[in-house]
């Protein structure tokens, strides 16, 4: 057993930082952090939306998520991923039992950077949730170019035919509806070509949730799919 001494010493050496300002933090973000980032959080109507994001994409959220996927910090995808969690229970309605695929990456951008931040996302959301998750449940068959860089028309012929359905559903499609989950959503256009290979395999959409939409957007729309 650790003397007391050692184990503060230990507790010294191997503080916790947060990722958006380096200062010491107890949890992943320090208190102040974790106001800014709570302070985008989007209040949400009582029904149901097709698409639920869970806070609006600026200073705050907009740090955390690029602290998550470009600086090397999974562990914010914890405390993001039970956030959005929250948010979908408390509007969710309660026989709606969906299976939680993410928009995932292409294999290479994935190898370069050690992990997929939107299945780190699904995977804290289903825990969080206790809902099932389909981490494969797409995959990424094309690289694409970076989205930012791109306007709504560039984006749309970007990610036209990139998804395939992936291994999970390759071996039995699901009976249950499916929820798409990604960071942001912006023009829809990752959403829509994901949409379109879940309704060629006559698969169920209940919905996407999103971490983050722009200030700009309020109410938005996916395509439908039809039931199996």
């Amino acid at each position: 057993m650790a003397l007391p001494w050692f184990r503060g010493l230990l507790s010294l050496i191997f503080q916790e930082t947060c990722p958006l300002c380096y200062q010491t933090a107890a949890t992943v973000f320090c208190p102040d952090c974790q106001q800014r980032v709570q302070a985008c959080q989007r209040s949400h109507p009582p029904e149901p939306q097709k698409i639920l994001a869970w806070g609006t994409y600026r200073e705050g959220l907009r740090e955390a998520i690029a602290a998550l996927k470009f600086k090397n910090n999974p562990q914010l995808a914890r405390p993001l991923g039970h956030w959005l969690a929250a948010a979908w229970l408390a509007q969710a309605p309660p026989k709606l039992r969906p299976i939680v695929v993410p928009l995932p990456m292409h294999a290479a951008k994935r190898q370069e950077r050690g992990f997929d931040h939107a299945e780190l996302l699904a995977r804290h959301f289903c825990h969080y949730a206790h809902l099932p998750l389909a981490a494969q449940g797409l995959e990424r068959s094309r690289a694409t170019q970076a989205m930012f860089q791109l306007n709504a028309q560039e984006r749309q012929r970007n990610i036209a035919g990139a998804f395939t359905l992936g291994p999970d559903f390759r071996r039995r499609l699901p009976k249950r509806p499916i929820l798409l989950l990604d960071d942001i959503y912006t023009t829809g256009a990752t959403v829509k070509a994901a949409a379109q290979v879940l309704r060629r395999a006559e698969l169920t959409l209940a919905g996407v949730v999103v971490l983050a939409v722009p200030h700009r957007s309020s109410r938005s729309t996916v395509p439908r799919s039809p039931s199996r």
